[in-house]
């Protein structure tokens, strides 16, 4: 069971790298005002819901302890994203305020996952 939780971890790092590259890729767009959500976030995106509610999952099912509050925010904060990436994936630039915010709640995603003890 290590391994397969291992794995859907190493999966989980890949959907935020996607997420968090394809905001770091559009920054300078971004100063431009042309900013726009590439498909390689909102794959991202999709992918750390996934990998997130099956860590969950394999985490409880192997019997640890799953801290439901730091879960939830971090679902929230994701779903957030999610939301913002979707709906506005076809819009040729995005407003820089959106822009910013998804890369803000994305970095507070990895912060809350590694700093929340």
């Amino acid at each position: 069971m290590d391994v397969l939780i291992h794995l859907v971890v190493g999966l989980h790092i890949i959907g935020i790298a996607a997420l968090l590259g394809g905001f770091l890729t559009q920054m300078k767009a971004m100063g431009g005002g042309t900013a726009r959500y590439t498909p390689a976030m909102l794959h991202g995106a999709l992918t750390m819901l996934v990998t997130g509610v099956a860590l969950v999952g394999l985490n409880q099912a192997d019997g640890n302890t799953v801290d439901n509050v730091k879960i939830g925010v971090k679902l929230a904060l994701l779903v957030v994203i999610l939301g913002l990436v979707y709906v506005k994936r076809d819009d040729e630039g995005v407003d820089k305020g959106l822009f910013a915010l998804v890369g803000g709640l994305t970095t507070a995603n990895v912060f809350i996952a590694v700093l929340w003890t």
